[in-house]
């Protein structure tokens, strides 16, 4: 196969796991900066171009790792593609849907899926109400579109989350007020979901002093043994978003496992570190089973 990989830095662990990957099973693979693409848009002519005017064809699939910050850009590029007939794991709609945190929770809630109970509202006039609705402090707010943990606070008393609420709007921030799960006690579990099945799966748990699980933020990663439940879950929940490839944050609660969110590009380092399964080549073997 002719693969394209379209991300935004070639050397990021990932994007150099998945060329390797691709590379070590016989198949042409090149790195294309999303950023640098552009398109035409004609009847019965949609072509997509690259830096001095290349034009990128004879292309069998499209493998897309859009960073948050150019979502909107990357998912249009992502659908020329698929407009001109070529695979793509995972497309420009399940992309775009779950970068929209709220929208992804509104799908998952509307099947029945455990979610915290979560608020959201346009006026800061409504505050209060917010938090009454999931319940009292502690809780979280973050950032819609957030990422890597980045935006999200633990607001220990009502009034903090108020304060909290009021200055992520003056910035014109949207964001999303949710109920905290006290049991999870700062881990989570990421289930890395290719096609119909959980291909690797670890726990996640915050530094000490810490209540967010990223990798990012120097969480650790240890391989966890999860449910058939959490496992069944994971895969739904994916598919219900339209995503052939992802990373499903979870955490288990008195109640049953909650889901918190849905990585379209979720990094490999961590869950390759901790797991040592070839989640790259899994990837790989995916595209040629289809």
């Amino acid at each position: 196969m002719k693969i394209l990989l379209l991300a935004s830095n070639p050397k990021l662990y990932s994007n150099q796991r998945i060329m390797e990957a691709a590379k070590v099973r016989g198949h042409e693979i090149e790195f294309v900066n999303v950023g640098g693409c552009y398109i035409k848009v004609d009847a019965g002519s949609c072509e997509v171009f690259h830096d001095d005017a290349k034009k990128l064809e004879q292309i069998d699939c499209v493998i897309p790792r859009i960073k948050p910050a150019i979502t909107f850009y990357g998912t249009v590029i992502v659908r020329q593609f698929e407009v001109m007939g070529i695979r793509c794991l995972n497309g420009s709609d399940a992309i775009a849907k779950s970068r929209d945190k709220l929208h992804t929770l509104q799908m998952l809630a509307n099947q029945g899926f455990g979610v915290p109970v979560t608020s959201f509202a346009n006026s800061s006039y409504d505050t209060k109400d917010l938090i009454k609705l999931v319940g009292s402090a502690p809780l979280v707010v973050k950032l819609l579109e957030g990422t890597k943990g980045v935006g999200v606070v633990l607001a220990e008393t009502n009034k903090a989350a108020e304060s909290v609420i009021n200055a992520f709007r003056s910035l014109k921030a949207d964001v999303l007020v949710q109920h905290y799960i006290k049991e999870s006690k700062g881990c989570d579990l990421r289930c890395f979901v290719i096609g119909n099945q959980v291909v690797a799966s670890i726990e996640r748990i915050a530094q000490e002093g810490e209540f967010r699980a990223n990798i990012h933020l120097g969480a650790t990663a240890r391989v966890v043994e999860i449910t058939d439940e959490e496992r069944d879950l994971a895969v739904k929940a994916a598919k219900i978003i339209g995503l052939e490839v992802a990373g499903v944050d979870m955490v288990r609660s008195s109640s049953g496992p909650k889901i918190l969110e849905i990585n379209s590009s979720p990094g490999l380092e961590g869950i390759e570190g901790a797991t040592g399964v070839d989640v790259a080549g899994k990837m790989i073997e995916y595209l040629e089973s289809k």
